[in-house]
């Protein structure tokens, strides 16, 4: 990068890049993560908030907008709130910028760190360039797909939860388990409205390699076994089960899906994206009450 701050026109597609409406998904995983092990608020808190917020969603979406610029061209939904869609004469800044902004946090992440939350960064940073990156190219793996897409939002938890010591419970563990099954829920219904123009471009997907119907039902069973896990966990935690009822609501209308007509579950995708933060809110919520020890 030859300039110290990119021109308006490239700071304004590299903010679309990176997902505004998508920031919270890693960085509230993170710091809540820590704070509620820890409760101390610490450079570590603060930096690795600040990573998991605009840095790390730049470099996971901005490899992949870059490397799937082929396929999203031919793509209607691209080139808005659910990705953008980058010229090709925009490819190199986008990940020069992605590298150069992420690096300084990394570094001083690692300095403030130790061994294992070395491995967990890496691990996180890893699934970021293997899911878009030729070469690799997991996304294009089914059900690996879907596995390392919900890799990058449980990925900033179980570093916080390492970063700062945490105990690991089963009851921790279940907590995981189920934001895991979420987040590959949440990829593999994703996929679903992309079966057609992914078939087209020649990518495989979970959705392609299933099938919209049998994806849509996997999504829903996977939510559903989030709910399940949810009651493993201790009051109030155990209340987040009712989280999986809203995403069951928005994908049942799809359960009969036919390839075909698979654009139309983006209808559903674009009620999800605005029922995260609704689930959100309710998360926040139980962690306000588990930080302040309600019984």
């Amino acid at each position: 990068m030859t300039d110290v701050l990119p021109s308006p026109g490239l700071a304004r597609r590299l903010l679309l890049v990176s997902r505004p409406v998508s920031w919270v998904n890693t960085a509230f995983p993170f710091a809540a993560a820590m704070l509620l092990t820890s409760g101390a608020v610490d450079a570590r808190l603060v930096l690795g908030t600040l990573f998991f917020l605009v840095p790390y969603n730049l470099a996971m979406y901005g490899i992949n907008d870059v490397f799937d610029y082929a396929s999203d061209v031919g793509n209607p939904r691209k080139g808005g709130v659910e990705g953008a869609l980058l010229p090709p004469e925009a490819h190199r800044a986008t990940l020069g910028w992605a590298v150069g902004l992420a690096l300084p946090f990394v570094v001083a992440l690692v300095a403030l760190g130790d061994p294992a939350s070395w491995a967990v960064l890496a691990v996180s940073l890893f699934a970021v360039v293997a899911y878009s990156a030729p070469g690799l190219r997991w996304k294009e793996v089914p059900l690996l797909d879907s596995i390392t897409s919900s890799t990058h939002f449980v990925s900033p938890a179980v570093y916080g939860l390492v970063l700062a010591g945490a105990e690991w419970t089963p009851a921790l563990v279940a907590l995981l388990a189920a934001f895991s099954c979420w987040g590959m829920a949440s990829h593999a219904f994703g996929a679903v409205q992309d079966v057609e123009p992914d078939r087209a471009g020649g990518l495989a997907s979970i959705a392609t390699a299933l099938g919209a119907r049998a994806t849509v039902r996997l999504a829903m069973a996977l939510w559903a076994s989030a709910g399940l896990l949810m009651l493993l966990t201790p009051w109030p935690a155990l209340l987040g089960a009712v989280i999986a009822l809203p995403y069951l609501v928005i994908a049942a209308p799809f359960w009969r899906v036919r390839d075909a007509t698979s654009a139309t579950a983006n209808r559903g995708w674009r009620h999800f994206l605005w029922v995260n933060y609704a689930c959100g809110c309710i998360v926040t919520l139980l962690c306000i009450a588990w930080a302040m020890g309600v019984r």
